[in-house]
């Protein structure tokens, strides 16, 4: 009983946090691509259109570093998919293993990334990636790697604070854990949520 009605206290929160957000926003239209659901989870907030197909989906941080570096090449690339023993399609772009886990198809998934591919506008390109990778989380050379990326406007979210890395953002609350936990969830009775630590709407208000 305690959890649902903390539950309808924050979602009740949400909204108005949401609305603020939203009033805060100067730039719309913004291309978000990101390695996890924390972009489409931002931009939901933010009531803003999917103008990039990395929507309900996830990859490696490997795999997603490797697409930032030749973007041009995979974006010309035919999306695959391969036998998958998983409950979801798995796509592949050339060498490059998407994990589509909240499409119920290959046609649906197939869809949605052409559809969502073509809205990219990379004059306005914001890029997301987590410290997160199975058991382990992920290497510091990989951190480093993306780090190094030629993007202006590029964020990772990492479990403890990375002080020499320009692009690392510690969020708090995971300090005793290998990686990044769930982002996703309340972090207390406020509405709010851990990706909240980054004030993203500031981060896309930069150049407006």
């Amino acid at each position: 009983m305690l959890s649902q009605i903390k539950t309808a206290v924050n979602q009740l929160q949400r909204k108005f946090i949401n609305h603020q957000l939203r009033s805060r926003l100067k730039n719309h239209g913004m291309t978000v691509i990101s390695a996890n659901c924390v972009g489409a989870f931002i931009l939901h907030d933010l009531g803003e259109p999917f103008n990039s197909p990395f929507v309900n989906l996830y990859l490696s941080p490997k795999n997603f570093i490797r697409y930032l570096q030749n973007i041009v090449f995979y974006q010309q690339q035919s999306l695959e998919f391969i036998a998958s023993e998983k409950n979801y399609p798995i796509g592949k772009l050339a060498d490059i293993e998407i994990h589509f886990m909240h499409y119920h198809s290959e046609q649906e998934a197939r869809e949605k990334w052409q559809t969502r591919s073509s809205r990219i506008n990379p004059d306005n390109l914001f890029i997301i990636m987590t410290d997160k990778d199975g058991a382990q989380g992920i290497a510091y050379e990989e951190l480093e790697e993306f780090d190094r990326l030629p993007f202006k406007n590029k964020v990772v979210f990492t479990h403890k604070p990375y002080p020499d890395l320009r692009s690392a953002f510690y969020i708090q609350g995971f300090e005793q854990q290998n990686q990044v936990g769930d982002l996703f969830a309340f972090s207390g009775w406020n509405g709010k949520k851990h990706y909240d630590q980054f004030d993203y709407v500031a981060w896309f208000n930069q150049d407006s």
